[in-house]
């Protein structure tokens, strides 16, 4: 009976020493209960010493850095060594490229939910709010995307207005001439244009992402960006960059583009340059660009440099009508028709001065693409895919209150509202991430996993959020022409998956593996201590792995036995609620991650399956996080607990999804059973949002507590009956006023004097017989006019037909 009592007491002081992170102290006291234990039970003095023996060796030989270091670590470093994998110096690079933020407490396994709590979500100052009701307003306005689709083109005048009101400046400081917008400004303009019209979003959204303004200012020399700064800021230089080529896509660091340093005789002088020779594909905005950012491979065989011969990959600066170049043509992606096209260029000879940085920036052109792109790719796509998502929320929620189908709204089917609620839930979420993620861009952070996470995430959320719409609309989506609110952002939609990293690298490669290498507690440390030899880092690094394992293991099991109840956090019930529950998937995924690192070793870089799932309960603990952030800073209002719970019911849906589809599939079955058991031992507990929830949320977009309204605040919304959503919007705020007079008309048809009467004669009926009078039957006409012009679709005439485009 003893024995029995001090081995519970045993694993009670273990687990408990364990879950506090103090791993070493709790084998040592388990033991030392133990020893405790069999010596009052009568245990042989015999056995009772070899016990003390055994527990003062394990304590040596793993808590005394003197015996452990030489005895055990510097074996472990040598095995260690032979198993990291290969990385190359681009990969490095890709790497080491910008910042570690939230992403760093996910890994922790415990976030600090208090630094969340002090960052603040900057909102727009009054110049940047005054720019977006102002000029966007009006660019939307004038803007007619069924006319641009017919076209081919932006009309010359809106291309003029974009330049004289600087869209193509809002990254450029004042002082070049530029609007000096912050990234939260940047993100808003985009998301409002891309309600209105893809090809206006993407070619203001250009110039201001990655491409040579982004550089300039960061790697620019003086000369370069005094020159080109304030002629980019008013659209007299339209800039594209040219990185993608036929054999460098997703592996954009294996461009075939070459340069070699060489001297060429100009006007009788010797002049220091580069002879190139490219060939690009995918480069938007070179059809009309004025001056090209290109990425090539240099060379200096000549030695005219230094002695060294591979100087790496570099950007440069190239004005279009420089000899040799060949710029112009179009490909046509999807129908959608902005400047989009190859450029080729042949024995074409440029100073060095137009390297991007000088000669200083000679072989710098990776570290300044990946750097940039760590900024920038939190904001342009996720920025679209926001405002493409408002409109299809802002559209659905009025069609599914307009249309009727057996005298009903087609929302209150529960297979619609299904769909409704998918589409107000993620679109809840998604501009959570949006506002969080730029609001680090905004705070100085590069994050570089976050902004992967963001652009893969929120760009597959808004697929799946048309998808829903397109079948919600029906026949009202497929047809094409002007009055079809939707189908050119849906016919645009594999663009969004594709540009600025393929969805499919990010996640199955990308997410994961940066974001283990740079936000671990202790990987990046230990891969320092292995490349400096250093023992020392590494027996810190390496032991303080391992005790964080152990630790995050018995924490893992006992939150989610838990279910992370008695986890400390604070704010309201319901944010306490999310955190405890994204910290108890954060211990969970974190274990996983561990296990695999410690078990898979270099293997783990090829397991890209393994690693896409890893990168989905990344990506959706981030997602959730920036959720329960965004109900916190909007006032943790009963009204948006609803969103709160529907995106983050998702979100632990995916979650759970993810980690279980790794135990199940994992590649020793031992131990994925084992971290099943582990993490779900009662049993899989998210089942994602409730029947109720989604009626409730679909009830929401059609009206219900100005549902609609917030999750579409920020689009572009037009009043005007010629417009087809000023006609949609114009059509739903009649329906909604009729809705009494309707309720009162179908209690009347169920038990009174209308009983019997047939659907399309109810209203005529209900005048006739006093349910409504004169000034109500004329609304209830009206509301049913505006409501047939709207379900209506366009038609051609065959010759018309003919002729259509895009």
């Amino acid at each position: 009976m003893i024995i029995l009592f001090t081995f519970i007491l045993a694993i009670i002081v273990a687990a408990t020493l364990f879950y506090r992170g103090q791993g070493f102290w709790g084998w040592v006291l388990a033991l030392l209960v133990l020893v405790a234990g069999g010596d009052l039970a009568g245990m042989p003095t015999v056995l009772t010493g070899w016990a003390i023996i055994l527990t003062a060796v394990l304590s040596g030989l793993f808590g005394i850095h003197a015996i452990r270091r030489p005895f055990l670590t510097a074996a472990l470093m040598k095995i260690v060594k032979r198993s990291l994998p290969k990385i190359s110096e681009t990969e490095q690079t890709a790497l080491d490229a910008g910042t570690v933020w939230w992403d760093a407490e996910i890994f922790s396994g415990r976030p600090d939910w208090g630094k969340l709590e002090e960052f603040n979500v900057s909102g727009l100052t009054k110049e940047e709010q005054a720019f977006l009701d102002g000029p966007v307003e009006e660019i939307c306005r004038e803007t007619d995307d069924w006319k641009i689709a017919q076209d081919r083109d932006l009309p010359e005048e809106l291309w003029q207005k974009l330049r004289d009101m600087k869209f193509f400046g809002m990254i450029i400081p004042k002082k070049y001439g530029g609007l000096g917008f912050s990234a939260q400004a940047h993100s808003a303009v985009v998301l409002k244009l891309s309600s209105r019209s893809l090809p206006l979003s993407v070619i203001v959204m250009v110039p201001n992402s990655l491409g040579p303004a982004e550089l300039l200012l960061h790697y620019g020399t003086d000369e370069q960006k005094d020159y080109y700064l304030p002629r980019l800021a008013t659209g007299e230089e339209m800039p594209c960059f040219a990185l993608t080529e036929p054999k460098a896509g997703s592996d954009a660091a294996s461009i075939q583009s070459h340069g070699v340093i060489c001297e060429e005789k100009i006007k009788g002088k010797k002049v220091l340059g580069i002879r190139l020779n490219w060939r690009k594909r995918y480069i938007t905005l070179a059809p009309v660009a004025t001056v090209i950012g290109l990425a090539f491979k240099l060379s200096d065989p000549d030695g005219l440099l230094g002695d060294k011969e591979d100087l790496g990959i570099t950007c440069a600066l190239i004005p279009r009508d420089t000899k040799g170049m060949s710029i112009g043509r179009r490909h046509d992606p999807m129908g959608i028709p902005f400047p989009n096209g190859p450029i080729e260029g042949k024995d074409v000879f440029i100073p060095i001065s137009y390297v991007i940085g000088g000669e200083e920036g000679v072989g710098q052109g990776w570290r300044m693409l990946m750097e940039s792109l760590a900024a920038g790719r939190s904001v342009s796509l996720p920025s679209l895919s926001l405002g493409a998502s408002q409109l299809a929320t802002r559209v659905t929620g009025a069609y599914s209150a307009v249309r009727r189908q057996f005298g009903l709204p087609i929302g209150k089917f529960e297979g619609v509202a299904e769909r409704l609620a998918r589409i107000g839930g993620l679109t809840y979420g998604m501009d959570a991430a949006r506002q969080l993620t730029c609001a680090a861009v905004d705070a100085g952070e590069r994050p570089s996993v976050l902004s992967g996470i963001a652009k893969a995430y929120l760009t597959e959320n808004m697929r799946t959020v048309f998808l829903d719409a397109m079948d919600i609309l029906g026949g009202a989506a497929i047809c094409r022409g002007p009055k079809n609110l939707l189908s050119r952002a849906y016919d645009g939609l594999p663009i969004a998956i594709t540009v600025e990293g393929a969805n499919i690298l990010t996640r199955s490669m990308i997410i994961f593996g940066q974001g283990s290498i740079r936000g671990h507690p202790f990987v990046p440390k230990e891969l320092e201590a292995v490349a400096k030899n250093s023992l020392e880092d590494f027996d810190d690094a390496f032991w303080g792995h391992i005790n964080f394992t152990v630790c995050n293991a018995v924490r893992a099991g006992i939150d989610g036995l838990t279910a992370g109840r008695f986890l400390k956090v604070r704010g309201t019930a319901k944010a306490r609620r999310h955190k405890q529950l994204i910290t108890r998937y954060s211990s969970a995924f974190v274990l996983v991650a561990d296990v695999s690192m410690l078990l898979l070793g270099s293997s783990l870089k090829r397991r890209e399956t393994l690693s896409g799932r890893l990168a989905d309960a990344l990506s959706w603990l981030y997602l959730a996080t920036a959720a329960v952030k965004r109900f916190e800073d909007e006032g943790s209002t009963k009204e948006d607990e609803l969103y709160l719970d529907w995106f983050c019911a998702h979100a632990y849906q995916e979650i759970e999804t993810a980690l279980l589809t790794i135990t199940h599939n994992y590649p020793v079955k031992f131990v994925g059973t084992m971290l099943r058991l582990r993490l779900f031992l009662l049993g899989r507990k998210a089942h994602g949002p409730t029947d109720m929830q989604n009626i409730a949320l679909a009830n929401r977009l059609m009206g219900d507590l100005g549902g609609r309204e917030k999750l579409s605040s920020d689009i572009s919304v037009s009043d005007s009956p010629d417009d087809a959503m000023g006609a949609l919007e114009q059509a739903y705020r009649k329906i909604q006023v009729v809705i009494p007079l309707e309720a009162r008309i179908r209690t009347s048809r169920k038990t009174g004097i209308l009983k019997g009467v047939a659907r399309e004669d109810l209203y005529q009926a209900a005048l006739e017989k006093g349910v409504v009078d004169d000034d109500e039957f004329q609304q209830l006409q009206e509301a049913q006019n505006r409501a047939d012009a709207v379900v209506e679709v366009d038609d051609y005439s065959q010759t018309a037909y003919k002729r259509l485009k895009g």
